[in-house]
């Protein structure tokens, strides 16, 4: 991929990162220690993947089981596939079954051994493109576009090769992650050219088929029996108990090397338009396959090209463009594919979920892709208007709403960041609309008439939520709604104790009350006080990085109770191995300690991201985590919903980000290589465009009129950045929009 070297492969196995130096061996992983990536061909940003499928948790891909907890255990010795599927999850967990649709597999074998596993061989893969050799002798290879997928199959010399296509097969491998089509339809309409449609999770998806195999016979088959001279099957009712396999089957004879293609197109909104997709996505002539290949090559090289960095080491080149990679698979934007409505537009599912991306991957978003960013909003304002509220998590399935427990009102920080810095193609004032209706929703309620809800952490959301809410009716000139509402945001100060410094008791969505005490809030000043101070504050997030503590022990396999209570007990950083820890190392920012974030993002950087399957400490989660890595390795990270990035030392000697239509330099003068055993740098002064810069902060708005942002390093703490403090609501500093 030109000058490209992104591994797809990062994040599919166990974490395998050597022994962690410093500070970062005092902190606890309590999440599964895998990144639940896959190595699938993908489209930026697209509707479809296509991946080899085993069943495995939680992809389909590779060998692990379900866990919600230290080391996976294996489902499989080996990597093996039975097929070829489409639509993956990346990076997501504890979610037991996921999609793995139209599952594709070449075979010299009968019929009935349609499910077997074989070993996968020589596997590569590269952004939009995945290919492997099965123990069976035939190479397969695979690509998508936004709304299909095109197989290229190479088989040895056999007078009765087959290619089975099964419509029945959804889910996982797993107890209970089996995904059961409710309806079904196929039709064979003529000559290597077939269609069908599947009602599975409330959600229609239609498939139009067309194979590349002039002398090989298409027929239907049902319970792994072939069915000569049959043009459609129909069920109207199907039950888990009841389901026999079916599907499509290709066969004939092939010479030594002979390849076959195969073209799917994919809808939600019937065959017809599936048909069109297709014809949209691939040219009409054949082969089709290296057009398809190809032209996806290109959308994805000029998406890794929105951030250049100058890393002189090839490992540090692939760890960041990998992670880059990594944030722009999903959601999935699929325009005009609502099937849940008739109303035209964009249509954005695969948000798994915004508690997982809204810190980190939605900034990226905005600041890289600041078209789809717009598309995504306003695919979320249509949600809003269809069912009733913004979804923390949207999947391609009814029901949709099922996350609410992992945060409240998280698109609001999103929404208020893209108004601050003045997107056009969003009606503000119906998005405001929609902003304060979701405000009342499930939580909200109580918010308003307790001031404060449990989970506690949906305290702080919904405060945000207000303040973010404030800000689009400012922009608006509505200023007696605004103050209403950023009065309803002060009170985050209800879920604290004053005592404790920390939040109040209560129950929470993964860790505890350390890992969602730290959130950046939009009056940390206030905050700090309620923790006695900065001088607490701090000496609270030294206890929280186990600062001069002394290493810990991870859990394994099957960790025990006792392991992962005595774990829960050091109260400690999660390591990048959780969502609410993320933003953390920056709350020095607000004390005055730079120099401490430095240390922090330096651990985490350099311990905890690698080459190899297990190259991630944790669950990548649609790319939030791979998100933050991108930010924390430019010497930027965004605070969401205050249109606001903080500073720290940049991880590369220089890098050029696209902001918007432009791109904004970021130099590092007396840069060092870093290493895990190596001391972190300091930042000694910044430059914006030439003009010194004494705060560690700059707003989006800033960022986005930048040229050069030049940071000058050294090996000493200096005084940069410990007599200012980045903005806070009651001491009335603004930020520049």
């Amino acid at each position: 991929m030109s000058d490209h070297v992104v591994d797809p492969f990062i994040g599919t196995g166990v974490t395998d990162l050597g022994d962690p130096e410093g500070v970062s061996a005092t902190w606890w992983w309590p999440k599964p220690q895998v990144g639940n990536t896959h190595p699938g061909a993908t489209f930026p940003l697209g509707m479809v993947s296509a991946c080899a499928y085993s069943g495995a948790y939680p992809t389909g891909y590779g060998q692990h089981q379900l866990a919600t907890e230290g080391v996976p255990p294996q489902l499989f010795d080996r990597l093996a596939a039975s097929g070829f599927t489409h639509f993956q999850q990346s990076g997501t967990g504890a979610i037991r079954k996921y999609y793995n649709y139209l599952r594709t597999t070449p075979m010299l074998d009968p019929l009935d051994d349609v499910g077997n596993n074989w070993n996968l061989e020589d596997e590569h893969a590269e952004p939009g493109y995945y290919r492997t050799k099965l123990s069976s002798g035939i190479e397969c290879e695979l690509t998508v576009g936004p709304k299909s997928a095109v197989h290229r199959y190479t088989f040895p010399e056999h007078d009765d090769a087959r290619l089975v296509i099964d419509f029945s097969l959804g889910g996982l491998a797993i107890e209970h992650g089996r995904t059961v089509p409710v309806r079904a339809h196929i039709q064979s309409l003529g000559h290597g050219v077939s269609q069908g449609e599947l009602m599975v999770e409330g959600v229609p998806l239609a498939v139009h088929i067309e194979c590349d195999a002039p002398e090989w016979r298409q027929m239907l088959w049902y319970d792994r029996r072939l069915m000569p001279g049959g043009t459609q099957l129909e069920f109207d009712y199907i039950r888990p108990t009841t389901l026999r396999p079916f599907g499509m089957l290709y066969r004939g004879p092939t010479k030594p090397g002979q390849t076959i293609e195969i073209s799917f197109g994919f809808s939600l909104r019937g065959t017809e338009q599936a048909k069109q997709n297709l014809v949209e996505d691939v040219a009409s002539e054949q082969p089709r396959f290296q057009h398809r290949r190809d032209a996806t090559t290109a959308v994805w090289c000029d998406h890794l090209e929105t951030i250049e960095t100058g890393a002189t080491a090839d490992d540090r080149k692939t760890v960041f463009e990998t992670a880059l990679y990594h944030s722009l698979i999903k959601p999935c934007f699929a325009q005009d594919e609502s099937p849940f409505w008739d109303v035209e537009g964009p249509f954005v599912f695969d948000i798994c979920t915004l508690w997982d991306i809204y810190k980190t991957q939605l900034p990226l978003l905005a600041a890289i892709e600041p078209e789809r960013a717009v598309e995504l909003a306003v695919a979320q304002i249509q949600t809003f208007e269809q069912e009733g509220n913004f979804p923390i998590g949207y999947r391609m399935a009814r029901g949709s709403d099922r996350f609410f427990r992992q945060g409240s009102s998280l698109m609001h920080t999103f929404l208020a960041d893209l108004c601050a810095i003045g997107v056009t193609g969003i009606d503000w004032d119906w998005a405001l609309v929609h902003m304060e209706t979701d405000l009342r929703r499930n939580y909200g309620e109580e918010y308003i008439e307790k001031g404060v809800v449990h989970p506690v952490s949906h305290t702080l959301d919904l405060a945000t939520a207000y303040h973010c809410t404030a800000k689009v009716a400012r922009h608006l000139g509505d200023a007696a709604s605004a103050e209403q509402l950023e009065t309803l945001s002060g009170s985050w100060v209800n879920a604290f104790d004053p005592s404790t410094g920390l939040l109040i008791d209560s129950t929470f969505y993964e860790g505890g009350k350390w890992n969602y005490s730290f959130r950046l809030l939009h009056d940390m000043a206030r905050r700090i006080d309620i923790a006695g101070g900065e001088n607490q504050f701090c000496e609270l997030l030294d206890q929280f990085f186990g600062i001069g503590q002394p290493p810990v022990k991870q859990p394994s396999v099957n960790p025990t109770a006792y392991d992962m209570q005595a774990g829960y007990a050091l109260n400690r950083f999660e390591g990048l191995n959780n969502e609410p820890d993320m933003e953390t190392p920056w709350a020095y920012h607000y004390v005055g300690r730079p120099d401490r974030t430095a240390e922090v993002v330096h651990a985490a950087i350099n311990n905890q991201f690698g080459l190899g399957r297990g190259g991630l400490p944790g669950n990548d989660d649609s790319g939030g985590l791979s998100a933050w890595y991108v930010w924390a390795s430019l010497g930027l990270f965004p605070v969401a919903g205050q249109n606001l990035f903080l500073l720290h030392p940049p991880s590369f000697a220089q890098s050029r980000l696209k902001v918007g239509s432009k791109k904004v330099t970021i130099e590092a003068d007396g840069f060092v290589e870093p290493q895990a055993t190596r001391p972190p740098q300091y930042v000694q002064s910044v430059e914006v465009d030439g003009e010194p810069l004494d705060r560690t902060w700059i707003s989006g708005t800033e960022l986005r009129a930048a040229n050069v942002i030049k940071f000058s390093l050294g090996d000493q703490r200096s005084s940069w950045g410990k007599k200012t403090r980045p903005p806070s609501l009651s001491t009335q500093q603004t930020i520049k929009e």
